[in-house]
C-alpha cells in the first residue's frame, strides 16, 4: 500500500521549511531524552581502600570472596566505581 501526497501552491523554499521545522522539533525531543552515556570510571585496589576508608588487604579479601568485582587488563586490577557503590548495602 503506497500512499502519494501532492503539494499544490507551495515553492521549494516553503517545503523547505516546513521540513525544517518538522525537524527541530524531532531533534528538541530527542535532545530532551537524551543523557550522553558517561564513561566508566576505573579505580586501582588503592583507590577502592581509600574510597572506602579500609586496608588494602580488605580489598583484596573482599575480591577474593567475591563482594567486590574485579576487572584486570593486562595484569592490572581494576574496579568499576558504579559496581563499588552497587556493592554497598543499606544497614
Amino acid at each position: 500500500m503506497s500512499t502519494i501526497t501532492q503539494l499544490h501552491n507551495a515553492t521549494p523554499e516553503d517545503l523547505i521549511n516546513e521540513l525544517r521545522a518538522v525537524f527541530q522539533k524531532e531533534l528538541e525531543q530527542i535532545k530532551e531524552h537524551f543523557t550522553p552515556k558517561q564513561p566508566e570510571e576505573l579505580l586501582t585496589r588503592e583507590e577502592v581502600a581509600k574510597l572506602l576508608k579500609i586496608d588494602i588487604s580488605s580489598v583484596h579479601n573482599w575480591s577474593k570472596k567475591g563482594t567486590l568485582k574485579r576487572h584486570a587488563i593486562g595484569g592490572r586490577v581494576y574496579f568499576k566505581r558504579s559496581e563499588i557503590e552497587e556493592s554497598l548495602i543499606p544497614y
